[in-house]
C-alpha cells in the first residue's frame, strides 16, 4: 500500500503542479478543496431558500410551481436552479477528491483522526440532501427516485408496512408527502452545518472561504454553466406508468441503478462496510506516533505564541503551575498534538546564542531538541568544504533530499521547517558556520500541518515573532517551495543559489562589506 500510495502522490502533485502553473498556488483548487466545499454549500443555501420562497407542496403544484420557476422566470428562478443543481454537484466532486487527496498526503492519522472521522457523516448527508431534493421536483426522474429509493429503503426490517406502496398508483400520494420532503430538505442540510463546524474545530484558523478571486471565478463559472445548459425538468411524474427513460445525476443517484440489479440487502452490505472502511482508515495500518511536544517551566515565560501558532489547538496557557514570576505557562494537550514542532519555531528561548545556561527551549519536541539539532548543523557544517557551503532544511513529507549531499551541500530533515527557529538560521550565517540555507518542505500554499510554510515565511520577513533578525543578509537565504515532482527544480535552484553565494564571497574578497555578523 505504501508503493500504491506514492505512486499516487507523485500523480496527484504532477496534476497540481499544472494547476499552480494555471492558477498559482494561492488559487490553486486543489489547496483550496475544503473552503471551495463550504463555497458550494453557501451557494447551495442562497439559491435553495430563493427556490422555497416559490415552490408548492401539492401533488400536481409541486411540479407546476417548478416549471413556472424554470420557464415564466427563467431570468431568476431558472438561474437559481441550475445554481442549486450545480453547486450541489460541485460540492460532491470537492469532497471526493477532498477525501482521496487526504488519504493519499496521509492526512488523517494521529491527532488528524477527529476531522476524518467527522467527515464520513457529512459525506452522507450531503447524498441524503440530494436524494431529497430530487424527490421534490416530482418529475420522471423523481419518480424512479422515489420508488428506487423506497424499495431499497423496504429491504431494511424496520417498517411495517412498505414505504413503496405510497408510489403504487396516482390515489395513494398525498400533499403529506411532499410537507415531508420540504422538512427532510431543510433539515439534513442544516444538521450537516453543524457537522461541518465540527469536522473543522480543532483547527485553528480554518480556512472557510477561498480566495476571492477563485470564489468570484467559480461562481462566474457557475452562472455561465447555468446559462449554457440551465436544468429542466424531465415531464411530470405519473404513477400509473412507469418513467422510462430518465437522465441521471451520476453524482447523486450512480447508486440507485445497483438497487435495480443487486439484492437491496447486499446493497446496504456494501454501503455499511464501506462506510466502516472509510472509519477505520486512519488505523489502518497502525501508525508509530512521535513523542508529543513537551513545556520546560524553567524556559517557558507564558509569552503565548506557542498558543498562537499552533495549527490544531494542542497548546493552551494555563496558570502558573511553579514559582516563577509569571502568570502562565504553556499546557500541551497530547492528545491534539501532532508532533509538528511549530512550537518550537515560535518560542523565543529557543535561541542557540545562549551562553549562561544549557540550551532548552520552553517548549520543544523530545526527539529532535534544539540543542540537539544545532549540534548536527554543527557538526555537518565542519564537514562542508569548499566556497559554497550550503546547508539544507527539509521536512518529512517533502522531498527526500538524501541525493542532494555532496562536499558542500549537507541536509537536515524536521517533521516540518516550521519547526526551525529564526535564531538558528542567524547563529549558522552569521557564525560562518554555513554560507548559505535552503529552506524547502511541502508545496508553497500546501503544508502538511497547515501553518508551517506561511510561518516560516513571516517569521524571515519580520511579520510574526520570533522574527529573523534584518542583520541576516537575505541573500544567503533560499526558499524553496516544491513538490516530491519538482526534485530537478530544487536542484536547479540549489546550484543557482550556490553560484550567487559564490559570486557574494568574490565581491566581498574584492573589497565588499566585510561587517563580522558575529558580534
Amino acid at each position: 500500500m505504501g508503493r500504491l500510495r506514492r505512486t499516487a502522490r507523485l500523480g496527484l502533485e504532477l496534476t497540481e503542479s499544472l494547476f499552480d502553473a494555471a492558477f498559482s498556488p494561492a488559487w490553486n483548487p486543489f489547496y483550496q478543496l475544503g473552503a471551495l466545499g463550504w463555497f458550494f454549500y453557501w451557494v447551495v443555501i442562497v439559491s435553495g431558500i430563493y427556490l422555497f420562497i416559490f415552490f408548492d407542496t401539492g401533488i400536481t403544484q409541486a411540479y407546476q410551481s417548478v416549471e413556472q420557476l424554470t420557464q415564466v422566470q427563467w431570468y431568476a428562478g431558472g438561474i437559481m436552479r441550475s445554481l442549486h443543481r450545480y453547486a450541489s454537484d460541485a460540492l460532491v466532486i470537492v469532497v471526493m477528491i477532498h477525501i482521496g487527496r487526504e488519504y493519499i498526503l496521509d492526512r488523517l492519522r494521529g491527532p488528524m483522526w477527529f476531522a476524518w472521522i467527522t467527515g464520513v457523516p457529512v459525506l452522507w448527508m450531503i447524498f441524503a440532501a440530494g436524494l431529497s431534493g430530487y424527490w421534490l421536483i416530482w418529475d420522471r426522474l423523481a419518480q424512479y427516485v422515489a420508488v428506487a429509493t423506497s424499495e431499497w429503503i423496504d429491504t431494511l426490517p424496520f417498517f411495517g408496512e412498505p414505504i413503496a406502496r405510497n408510489f403504487l398508483h396516482q390515489t395513494t400520494l398525498s400533499g403529506r408527502f411532499f410537507t415531508l420532503m420540504v422538512f427532510i430538505h431543510i433539515a439534513v442540510p442544516l444538521f450537516m452545518l453543524l457537522l461541518m463546524w465540527i469536522h473543522i474545530h480543532r483547527h485553528t484558523r480554518p480556512r472557510v472561504n477561498p480566495p476571492k478571486g477563485l470564489a468570484v471565478g467559480t461562481l462566474l463559472a457557475l452562472l455561465a454553466l447555468s446559462f449554457w445548459q440551465p436544468a429542466v425538468s424531465q415531464g411530470p411524474a405519473n404513477l400509473n406508468l412507469v418513467p422510462s427513460p430518465v437522465e441521471l445525476d451520476w453524482f447523486y443517484l450512480a447508486v440507485l441503478p445497483l438497487a435495480d440489479r443487486l439484492p437491496g440487502i447486499w446493497l446496504w452490505l456494501a454501503v455499511g462496510v464501506g462506510t466502516i472502511a472509510l472509519v477505520l482508515l486512519p488505523w489502518l495500518p497502525p501508525g508509530q506516533r512521535q513523542a508529543v511536544a513537551v513545556v520546560d517551566l524553567e524556559n517557558c515565560n507564558g509569552c503565548a505564541r506557542c498558543a498562537a501558532d499552533c495549527p490544531f489547538g494542542a497548546i493552551n496557557m494555563g496558570s502558573r503551575t511553579d514559582a516563577r514570576a509569571f502568570s502562565h505557562q504553556a499546557v500541551v494537550d497530547p492528545s491534539l498534538c501532532t508532533s509538528c514542532g511549530l512550537c518550537t519555531g515560535s518560542c523565543p528561548t529557543a535561541t542557540p546564542f545562549r551562553r549562561r545556561s544549557a540550551l532548552v527551549a520552553g517548549i520543544e519536541l523530545p526527539q529532535l531538541t534544539v540543542a540537539s539539532l544545532r549540534d548536527r548543523c554543527l557538526e555537518i557544517g565542519k564537514r562542508l568544504d569548499g566556497r559554497s557551503r550550503v546547508l539544507v532544511f527539509g521536512c518529512d513529507h517533502g522531498l527526500t533530499l538524501d541525493k542532494l549531499i555532496d562536499g558542500d551541500i549537507g541536509a537536515i530533515t524536521l517533521s516540518c521547517v516550521g519547526a526551525l527557529p529564526p535564531p538558528l538560521l542567524d547563529f549558522l550565517i552569521s557564525r560562518r558556520h554555513v554560507d548559505g540555507i535552503v529552506l524547502t518542505g511541502c508545496r508553497m500554499g500546501d503544508c502538511h500541518f497547515r501553518k508551517g510554510i506561511d510561518w516560516t515565511e513571516q517569521r524571515i520577513t519580520g511579520e510574526r515573532d520570533p522574527y529573523l533578525r534584518k542583520r541576516v543578509p537575505r541573500e544567503r537565504l533560499l526558499r524553496c517551495w516544491t513538490g516530491i515532482d519538482q526534485e530537478r527544480q530544487l536542484n536547479t535552484e540549489i546550484n543557482s543559489f550556490r553560484a550567487r553565494l559564490r559570486q557574494l564571497d568574490l565581491e566581498k574578497t574584492g573589497g565588499g562589506d566585510s561587517t563580522d555578523l558575529s558580534a
